[in-house]
């Protein structure tokens, strides 16, 4: 079988890369933005909020976002908000923390809809690789006379890797005189949101299928310009089947316990089983050397495949617990 390394597209961006493997954390430095695009995917708790996320755990300092990074193995980070430049400084400092921490290597690529200028870029320079610029619906059929170009050459010429990234909407052929002075274009696919629904539903916009996010037509005005080699489309099944599993895989190998069973997911699986006063007896009935942890609540967790070798009258309640890992997510829990 042909290793996640070996079957990645050619034109992904170097940042891509590490996504395309799970290896970025994911810095949402800032839920405020001076933008109000209609299409915004954020949630409720993030949207014009300013906080900080290192992955889904809410942190406020440079420091608290390292575990993070350590316990996925990280190779990279990326930043994005909200509008990470209205906390530039920020930015820079989470970064350099990151930087000093895990090395130059360290791969750092930085979200923004504005056309950052020079002296933004100077600040952000020792600290961020790779900028993606978001421009604003509204203003991609008046591109060429945006501030943006300029932005986009001072970004080369400062020695950035330079990219646009925008979702899958009408309209996407306005940036084919761009592609020349890009070093890429990423398209993601256009996906609902809680807090964007009611203007995907004014627009008449429909999910694809009621099991994903995916906006009906949306892979559609992605063909307007897909198709060039400096062009990726970044489906919103990729994100859910491929990046964010193989993000929670990494995460998994650096925290299952002993007994957690790691899932082609990236999910682990576990048993759980009331106490009561029948430790002594169900640790009997376990196989020598088995591993278990005692709960806070009254429980025993341990390998779920040894449940059935523990007799009904010993123990309570038990159910076999599937969550993302590190302790996050509840994912399924099944009744025994």
């Amino acid at each position: 079988m042909a290793k996640l390394k070996d079957v990645l597209p050619k034109n992904l961006s170097e940042g891509c890369r590490y996504c395309y493997q799970g290896a970025k954390l994911v810095l949402f430095i800032t839920g405020r933005c001076d933008r109000d695009c209609w299409y915004c995917p954020l949630s409720r708790e993030r949207k014009n909020r300013d906080v900080i996320f290192a992955n889904d755990q809410k942190i406020t300092t440079p420091s608290e976002a390292i575990p993070w990074a350590e316990i996925m193995d990280a190779r990279g980070t990326g930043v994005t908000g909200g509008e990470p430049l209205l906390e530039i400084e920020r930015v820079v400092e989470f970064c350099s923390y990151l930087k000093d921490h895990f090395g130059k290597d360290h791969h750092i690529h930085l979200y923004t809809s504005h056309a950052p200028t020079v002296e933004e870029l100077t600040a952000l320079r020792p600290c961020v690789d790779e900028m993606r610029m978001h421009p604003p619906h509204e203003e991609w059929n008046c591109i060429l006379e945006s501030r943006f170009p300029e932005a986009i050459a001072n970004a080369k010429r400062m020695g950035f890797s330079i990219g646009i990234e925008v979702p899958s909407l009408p309209g996407l052929r306005y940036f084919f005189p761009l592609l020349d002075s890009l070093d890429f274009l990423n398209i993601n696919q256009l996906e609902w949101g809680d807090s964007c629904a009611e203007a995907m539903r004014e627009r008449k916009l429909e999910l694809v299928n009621p099991l994903c996010n995916a906006i009906k037509g949306s892979t559609k005005w992605a063909c307007e310009i897909n198709g060039h080699p400096k062009v990726h489309y970044c489906t919103s099944t990729f994100k859910d089947s491929v990046q964010l599993r193989e993000r929670l895989k990494r995460t998994a190998r650096n925290s299952a316990r002993p007994f957690d069973m790691i899932t082609d997911d990236g999910t682990v699986m576990y048993g759980s089983m009331a106490l009561g006063s029948d430790l002594d007896m169900i640790l009997s009935c376990l196989k020598a050397g088995s591993c278990y942890e005692v709960m806070l609540d009254g429980t025993i967790e341990f390998d779920w495949q040894q449940m059935w070798k523990v007799p009904c009258k010993f123990g309570g309640e038990r159910k076999i617990i599937e969550r993302y890992p590190n302790g996050g997510m509840i994912v399924e829990v099944i009744p025994l």
